[in-house]
């Protein structure tokens, strides 16, 4: 009898603790998935309070030098106010994608300060965007997203995304697992910070980290769109975005 009382017991424990697993898979401190198609919203938490968005500012500041029209296949120099392994200059096309599949630092800020009328223009126009895309309580201070004041919400951020997605160079760069670039004839590999691309069919997908902002990724994923702001770190980031895909695929 006590060994049946004793089995029953684990088993209620057992389901409770991965009820509990079930119940909180999510670390961040606010997310959100919509159903594009219909426009609504499936799940959510706290997805209108305001918090850094980090490397998310790079998405922003591609879309608007692609809406400057700038010659892509002009070679520039590159911001000497961030060091990396990059060369001192390459094309225009080649920091959008370093920007948008790597999110190198560099290259946002390179992008910026080529932008007409130069860096403090580009952050106008920026902003500029945020606010014709009904994004009020949204707001940068530079392109890389090292800035911690660079802001948004959950909720505001959709509107960034579903813009994001009317960008054909935007969204094809998005799908692609790396950019190579060649410095003295030696070939660098900048893998996309997404490991998801290319196993799952993203539309638009940009990652984001710094310590004030915790692990953060938009993304449009077939028909839904999914924000994830203030995760533990940068690998449950990419955990979340695939979990609140999967249990609410079948009302996507």
């Amino acid at each position: 009898m006590l060994r049946i009382v004793f089995s029953i017991l684990c088993l209620f424990s057992l389901l409770f603790n991965l009820g509990n697993v079930q119940a909180q898979p999510i670390t961040a401190k606010s997310w959100l998935i919509t159903n594009e198609d219909t426009n609504t919203v499936l799940d959510a938490s706290n997805e209108d309070r305001i918090q850094p968005i980090a490397s998310i500012s790079k998405l922003i500041v591609s879309m608007v030098v692609l809406d400057a029209k700038q010659d892509l296949d002009e070679v520039v120099p590159l911001s000497t106010k961030i060091r990396d392994a990059l060369p001192s200059q390459l094309s225009r096309r080649t920091l959008l994608e370093l920007a948008l599949v790597n999110s190198n630092n560099r290259a946002a800020q390179t992008l910026c300060e080529q932008y007409p009328g130069g860096f403090g223009v580009c952050v106008y126009v920026m902003n500029l965007k945020l606010q014709n895309l009904n994004m009020p309580d949204s707001i940068v201070y530079e392109p890389t997203g090292l800035d911690k004041r660079n802001t948004s919400s959950a909720k505001q951020l959709v509107n960034l995304v579903k813009a994001a997605a009317n960008y054909s160079f935007i969204v094809d760069a998005d799908k692609k697992t790396s950019v190579e670039v060649t410095v003295k004839k030696r070939k660098l590999v900048y893998h996309n910070t997404n490991p998801l691309v290319g196993k799952k069919d993203f539309t638009i997908s940009k990652t984001g980290w710094i310590s004030a902002s915790g692990g953060c990724i938009v993304t449009k994923l077939n028909n839904s769109i999914i924000i994830v702001l203030g995760s533990r770190n940068t690998h449950t980031r990419i955990n979340e975005v695939a979990y609140l895909y999967d249990i609410h695929k079948r009302r996507l």
